[in-house]
């Protein structure tokens, strides 16, 4: 069953680039009340600007690795618009390194916000999405939250830990009223692989094929937003290699090989 996103309160994080900005427009044009965060305030606004009703939108600058601000975040978002209505997780970073490579401070920043930042944020909404009997939480993992590919090892762990988070969540939430959609998309044409970070921290810097060959953020964005609609459990997204994902299921020696063949570029 689709429900309407008109008038629901949509809290939408790493707003301010890739899909998570091209989802903001997708769920303004719906008729959303959009609270939008991201580090950068001046890209807040230009975000705001661009979408659909800007004078019905929330700025909310957030450092997603500093959790200490998370709990005046939510409350300065209640006191906006009196609830929240669906969490959105968009933020998050990728990798290129090799295992015996990576530092492991690289380690532990791409689970920081990948994965401990939108656990952080989740428990601090949902009470007030239980004490409503009401609510969804949406969060971005990836395809390779369900199968790992080579120089991308932590990106890939912290997407599987997302996963596992959220497929717990949802069978907790249940009787609350609450739906929790996981989102793994493929390659998406984002800055995803410009920011992704080496094995000594520093930015990647280049944008790779695989990446650059994807599908565009606003088709991405268009088949979360329907998932959301929908309240979907879970969607895979992109193009043929969202297959991948059924192949690694049901023919795991055959996958491992074509990885190991081709990897990714």
């Amino acid at each position: 069953m689709t429900s309407s996103i008109a008038g629901k309160v949509v809290w939408v994080t790493g707003a301010t680039s890739g899909i998570g900005e091209a989802l903001a427009y997708a769920l303004a044009a719906e008729g959303a009340k959009l609270v939008l965060s991201a580090r950068r305030e001046k890209e807040l606004s230009r975000v705001q600007s661009a979408c659909a009703g800007s004078e019905e939108h929330f700025v909310l600058p957030l450092d997603l690795l500093q959790l200490d601000a998370f709990e005046p975040a939510v409350q300065a978002v209640l006191e906006q618009f009196g609830q929240i209505d669906i969490l959105v997780h968009c933020a998050g970073i990728s990798q290129r390194g090799t295992v015996v490579d990576t530092q492991m401070q690289v380690e532990r920043h791409i689970m920081a916000l990948n994965y401990f930042a939108p656990v952080a944020l989740t428990k601090l909404v949902l009470p007030s999405m239980i004490a409503r009997r009401a609510g969804q939480v949406v969060v971005i993992s990836s395809l390779l939250g369900k199968f790992g590919a080579p120089t991308r090892a932590a990106y890939s762990a912290s997407k599987h830990a997302v996963v596992g988070f959220f497929d717990s969540l949802r069978a907790e939430v249940h009787k609350d009223g609450i739906t929790v959609t996981v989102a793994c998309p493929g390659f998406v044409r984002t800055n995803a692989s410009i920011n992704a970070l080496r094995a000594d921290g520093t930015a990647h810097g280049k944008m790779d094929r695989d990446i650059r060959n994807g599908i565009s953020s606003d088709v991405c964005a268009q088949k979360i937003l329907r998932a959301i609609k929908a309240g979907q459990r879970e969607v895979y997204i992109g193009d043929k290699k969202r297959w991948a994902v059924y192949l690694h299921r049901y023919f795991p020696g055959l996958f491992s090989r074509l990885l190991r063949s081709r990897g990714l570029k």
